[in-house]
């Protein structure tokens, strides 16, 4: 892809320079040829795997936070466990691990926001968006198995890590903070990972999980008091399966429609308006011409 003359960037001189990145070209919607490729199967797994280590971590996070703070159990208070900040660090820190560890096989996504997202970027092709979805929410029904599995009476006591609306709260309010959290995740992933900033500053790609599992964080100091924090349908839909309350079911939908439209605003915001690439398109289609 040759280099073009970006408009907006204008010398000393009275020269416009031109870029020194290169913007990747959109992915196609649909793409058999990557049914073929090793690469896509491989990079599933890793979501999938990703997934399972992400929930099986996070959700027992929670069961211990529960039991130490049970006053039902001998020897706890309030005071004791991890805290709202310390499962806020949990989920932050395993993103910001994993990304690490994930993010030249897959992406990184452990997300379906972020892979939908991603789509509505035209980053990735429909068949892989689909593949990733499958392999994340697999894994996050792996990892809520696990954590149930090793720890099955604490895991049906303290609710299984299932997402469920906060009592007080009603459900315009939850979807509300689920589509702004999200928001704000999708916005760190595009910004974390955009080809301009990579290219200017040439540690961000090293870096870049480091804002992403923040972001998590942030978001999760935020709005657990309110929905105990999805941003993730994965997250939500793996131990809503595992645990098979009625109520983590009533709430699911939440947690699947708040995510998906705070991730496609994010990916528009980003991409069409910080970036304007529809008017870059253009510009560049007019100098060619």
């Amino acid at each position: 892809m040759t280099k073009d003359v970006e408009v907006a960037e204008q010398g000393q001189g009275g020269e416009y320079s031109a870029k020194d990145y290169n913007d990747p070209p959109p992915a196609p919607l649909i793409d058999f040829e990557e049914l073929k490729k090793w690469s896509l199967y491989r990079a599933v797994i890793a979501e999938f795997v990703a997934t399972l280590l992400f929930l099986y971590i996070t959700v027992l996070t929670i069961i211990g936070y529960k039991h130490q703070t049970d006053p039902n159990v001998a020897g706890t208070n309030q005071c004791d466990g991890v805290g709202i900040l310390g499962i806020a660090w949990a989920f932050g820190g395993m993103i910001f691990i994993l990304v690490y560890c994930t993010a030249g096989i897959s992406g990184g996504h452990i997300n379906p926001a972020v892979t939908f997202g991603l789509f509505v970027g035209q980053k990735l092709s429909l068949i892989r968006t689909l593949l990733y979805m499958i392999g994340q929410c697999a894994g996050a029904i792996c990892g809520a198995g696990l954590a149930k599995g090793f720890q099955k009476s604490f895991y049906n006591r303290y609710g299984g890590g299932a997402n469920t609306v906060s009592h007080g709260y009603n459900k315009g309010t939850a979807l509300g903070a689920e589509i702004i959290g999200t928001f704000v995740l999708v916005y760190t992933v595009f910004s974390a990972t955009d080809p301009k900033r990579n290219a200017r500053d040439s540690h961000v790609p090293v870096l870049a999980p480091l804002p992403i599992g923040f972001a998590v964080f942030m978001v999760h100091l935020a709005t657990i008091p309110i929905t105990g924090t999805g941003i993730n349908p994965a997250r939500s839909f793996g131990p809503a399966v595992i645990f098979n309350n009625d109520k983590a079911w009533d709430d699911q939908w939440i947690y699947w429609v708040g995510p998906f439209v705070g991730a496609a605003a994010a990916a528009i915001y980003h991409q069409h308006i910080l970036r304007a690439a529809a008017i870059k398109a253009l510009g560049s289609f007019r100098s060619n011409a």
